[in-house]
């Protein structure tokens, strides 16, 4: 992980100085357009079996799939202003936001941040265990 957030971090900078320059990439466009068309609804079907199945590692692997939509959003601004407008700087500016939410997000799980953490008492909810209005069982974090 850290090599990737890495590389980019510096080929972003070297685009920014002006040694190196982001191409038109149509393949990138249609892939990032076709991932922010799929993700939203990938993370609605995980977070439902998750909530179904009582597994908060689906409900959270859900909200981690939705935050892939909003990431495939920033790649597709900077991709398309750069291959409609010829703003070279948008691409690499696109990466260092990207690179900048993994380095917050893996801060974050090292540190054990995360959601929808499941308090070790109520990580085996017994059977007939009753839910709330969002589908979370007693003790559970859901996340939206």
């Amino acid at each position: 992980m850290y090599s990737r957030w890495c590389a980019v971090t510096i080929h972003a900078v070297r685009a920014l100085a002006g040694t190196g320059e982001a191409e038109r990439s149509i393949p990138g466009i249609v892939i990032a357009a076709l991932s922010l068309a799929v993700m939203p609804f990938l993370s609605a079907a995980q977070r439902k079996a998750g909530r179904e199945l009582g597994s908060a590692s689906a409900v959270a692997d859900s909200k981690q799939t939705l935050l892939c939509t909003y990431l495939s959003a920033v790649l597709l601004v900077g991709l398309v202003l750069n291959a409609t407008l010829g703003w070279s700087w948008a691409d690499p500016i696109a990466a260092l936001a990207i690179a900048a939410f993994a380095v917050k997000e893996g801060r974050d799980a090292w540190q054990g941040k995360g959601c929808c953490a499941t308090p070790a008492a109520a990580a085996v909810p017994s059977a007939g265990t009753e839910t709330d209005g969002c589908g979370c069982r007693p003790g559970w974090d859901c996340c939206g």
